[in-house]
């Protein structure tokens, strides 16, 4: 299971000293809203504020690229992934793309 796998947005973590680096590592998601969740969006839009939701389908996406990026860590055989980003973009009309980036490393506690 990926709950083993430590990731910070740091480049290193206090403690713990990198063993080993393994590489690149991400987890990507791509979501759409659907009909309902549009028409909702639409018309919270219409009296301004907070959109929630997109705000919740945002953070599903984030949620779910960063569980893809520990299970991609763990299957390289890293504990850690250091110096994370997360990014989105609209790849589509209506479809955004969440993706988590770090590297893979190994740590051990000092």
């Amino acid at each position: 299971m990926e709950d083993d796998v430590m990731v910070v947005t740091m480049d290193s973590i206090p403690g713990y000293k990198v063993k080993k680096v393994i590489g690149l590592v991400s987890g990507l998601t791509a979501r759409t809203r659907g009909v309902g969740g549009k028409f909702i969006a639409g018309i919270e839009s219409m009296f301004g504020g907070e959109v929630t939701a997109f705000t919740s389908e945002i953070e599903k996406s984030r949620m779910e690229s960063l569980s893809r990026l520990k299970e991609s860590a763990k299957a390289m055989g890293a504990n850690a992934v250091l110096k994370t980003d997360f990014e989105t973009s609209e790849v589509f009309r209506a479809t955004l793309l969440f993706s988590s980036t770090g590297t893979a490393v190994i740590v051990e506690k000092e």
